[in-house]
């Protein structure tokens, strides 16, 4: 490698640094500030409104067709071994552990991270935050800690609400379309399913929730005050969200194993 190539690398290297370590910090001045947001909940709740009960539709859809999915493929590799009564906690195990967080992480950030970089960009674009600031009002208090809370807060409900609709879907192909008898799948279900595979699956999305919420709203804060900047912050919070969440996925599972 050149020496050009080698400085070129280098560079983007203390780049990606410096940008973890300024979300770090960023996350701590978030953190400070969450106590006073929680004395106002009514904003916290509409935030939470805004982020989790107008992003149920696509969380509710996708749900089922993934439930449904997993009753096919499950159905046809199960069969293989003369164990299709077991469809229901494969496909319950599936949802708590994995897909059910990951997937709805991943709708989240494309749904609610996307709308909440956008409007705290557009806040910054039209100096709604440089006024706040000129009138000793602290932003991220008012407007940046209440959006993170109700990212926080609505993604382990969409989680718990995608897991129910996906088991229903699960059950709709095993049951009524492959014949599968309703009291194996549920009771198998029952006897397979422990405290424990749901705790991991409320902890990846609490943790999801943590991360999508900060880089959505990280990004729109340091967002240029510009039309195409707030493009480009509603982009990398996307980007950004999605890889985060698949790289702690791999961490948490790899702790809980």
């Amino acid at each position: 490698m050149s020496g050009a190539g080698v400085a070129a690398a280098d560079g983007a290297a203390l780049a990606a640094i410096r940008r973890v370590g300024a979300i770090g910090l960023f996350f701590g001045r978030i953190l400070a500030q969450c106590l006073p947001a929680l004395t106002r909940p009514r904003v916290v709740i509409h935030q939470i409104y805004n982020a989790g009960a107008r992003s149920l539709i696509i969380i509710m859809l996708c749900g089922l067709f993934v439930g449904m999915v997993l009753g096919l493929q499950g159905h046809d590799l199960l069969a293989r071994f003369g164990s299709e009564d077991a469809l229901g906690v494969a496909a319950a195990l599936s949802l708590l552990k994995e897909l059910g967080p990951v997937v709805g992480a991943l709708l989240f950030a494309g749904r609610a991270g996307t709308s909440l970089t956008s409007e705290i960009g557009l806040m910054k674009a039209t100096d709604q935050l440089t006024a706040m600031e000129i009138m000793a009002v602290d932003p991220l208090r008012l407007v940046v800690a209440p959006r993170f809370l109700g990212a926080l807060i609505a993604l382990p409900l969409l989680v718990a609400i995608f897991n129910i609709v996906g088991l229903f879907g699960a059950q709709l192909v095993g049951v009524q379309l492959m014949g599968i008898d309703s009291g194996a799948f549920w009771s198998q279900t029952q006897a397979a399913v422990e405290l424990d595979d749901v705790y991991e699956g409320v902890i990846k999305s609490v943790v999801f929730g943590a991360a999508c919420g900060l880089i959505a709203v990280y990004e729109g804060y340091h967002a240029a005050p510009t039309a195409e900047g707030v493009g480009l912050a509603t982009t990398r919070t996307v980007v950004t969200s999605s890889v985060l969440t698949l790289l702690l996925d791999y961490v948490l599972t790899a702790a809980f194993l």
